[in-house]
């Protein structure tokens, strides 16, 4: 990664549905170079994708929490099959595997309070293979973006 492909990744990271030739004229760069080099980096896997930032509060999901799973047996059949089965709740954000005391981080977002204590009662506790979950709601969220790691200009 150059300075010009960090400051690509900046740019969309900002924006992602800018044209490329507003993309090129704010590098400084013919938009032939910066398609080539916004092809570039989604080649080599650096640009996953695009996607729309959704406000879950605006959705009616407006109680968010982190969810500390731990599984039994510690097993990859265990946990490959209980990270798939997370990760298609719907309540479920984004789910992480963990090394350490718990072995899931499940991010949840909910309509309220009552939704994410039936969550936990009905899916969770429910599952034989959890031993145990601790709950932490979220208050705020301050989303930093991956250009904050790239080095300045």
């Amino acid at each position: 990664m150059d300075e010009l492909d960090s400051a690509i990744v900046r740019l969309l990271q900002t924006d992602a549905r800018q044209s490329n030739r507003e993309l090129a004229r704010q590098l400084g760069v013919a938009p032939s170079t910066c398609l080539e080099r916004v092809r570039a980096l989604t080649r080599r896997g650096v640009i996953r994708g695009y996607h729309a930032d959704i406000d879950p509060a605006a959705l009616n999901r407006g109680v968010q929490a982190m969810v500390a799973v731990q599984v039994r047996p510690l097993s990859r059949e265990v946990i490959n099959a209980f990270k798939a089965s997370a990760a298609e709740m719907p309540e479920v954000l984004s789910v992480f595997v963990l090394a350490g005391g718990d072995d899931f981080l499940l991010h949840v977002a909910v309509q309220d309070l009552d939704h994410l204590h039936a969550f936990l009662l009905d899916r969770l506790s429910k599952r034989k293979e959890i031993v145990g979950f601790r709950t932490s709601v979220i208050y705020q969220q301050v989303q930093k973006p991956f250009p904050s790691l790239l080095p300045e200009p």
